[in-house]
């Protein structure tokens, strides 16, 4: 079962949607909540979030799921995006977890861009998530980002103007935004801490994100890391899918 409905604090309205099973449609809490963040230029809607929340929640009693649109992606009203406003996101959402939906614990399941942001979180925020599920993390985003800019449109940037990036729908980021990414590497930075709550899936075949830098970083931190053979970068074959949702729902399950 799918319930929509808006966070708004802080001047913000975070669009998101609670998935729980029919048995708990009425319930006002859960003993278990696992957030679900998509990727750039991705949103809540996608059909891998649905199946991730259906799946785990119709197999496990006590827990609900919460996705939600990133600043400037689907449903959101925000026309530039920024850095800090995507980690008050995750702020306010996991407080939310807590407070109004009385999770005993929280966790988290995030792809490419939400997984470059979950990562920073938890340098820059801290860890409030029993376990953090990673596919296809943007290690390097700033390069994964810049990249993919056209040469008119730096030239636009180096000159103090925002240009418009995004698939379906545009957004507006600026040079700020894009130095903001490039002062934050989380190959920088050590996850022992985090490391035994951790999990991370790669694609063998990711045309967006290089498996390398995913496989290097789970290495360097002896972080659980599962190559997925084949996988693209969206996890398009159903199988790749599945197996993901399948290893990240026993892995949230684990004491």
């Amino acid at each position: 079962m799918e319930k929509h409905f808006d966070i708004n604090e802080q001047g913000l309205s975070i669009r998101c949607k609670l998935i729980c099973s029919a048995s708990d449609k009425t319930a006002r809490s859960f003993d278990h909540i696992a957030i679900v963040t998509h990727g750039f230029g991705s949103n809540k809607e996608t059909a891998g979030t649905a199946n991730f929340g259906e799946h785990l929640t119709s197999k496990y009693k006590g827990w609900g799921v919460i996705a939600f649109d990133w600043p400037c992606h689907g449903m959101d009203a925000r026309k530039k995006l920024t850095v800090g406003e995507c980690l008050t996101y995750l702020t306010i959402v996991t407080e939310y977890a807590k407070r109004e939906l009385q999770a005993k614990d929280v966790c988290i399941y995030s792809t490419s861009l939400g997984g470059y942001l979950t990562l920073r979180y938890l340098i820059e925020v801290g860890n409030p998530f029993r376990k953090i599920a990673l596919r296809c993390p943007a290690i390097h985003m700033y390069e994964t980002m810049y990249s993919r800019i056209p040469d008119a449109d730096k030239t636009k940037l180096a000159k103090g103007k925002e240009v418009q990036v995004g698939f379906e729908r545009k957004m507006k980021v600026d040079q700020a935004f894009f130095d903001d990414l490039k002062s934050f590497c989380p190959l920088d930075h050590e996850y022992f801490d985090f490391a035994d709550d951790m999990l991370i899936l790669h694609g063998t075949k990711d045309e967006m994100v290089p498996f390398e830098d995913a496989k290097t970083f789970a290495e360097n931190n002896v972080i659980e890391f599962i190559p997925v053979e084949g996988a693209n970068h969206p996890f398009q074959n159903p199988n790749h899918m599945a197996l993901a949702i399948h290893k990240i729902i026993e892995f949230f399950h684990e004491d």
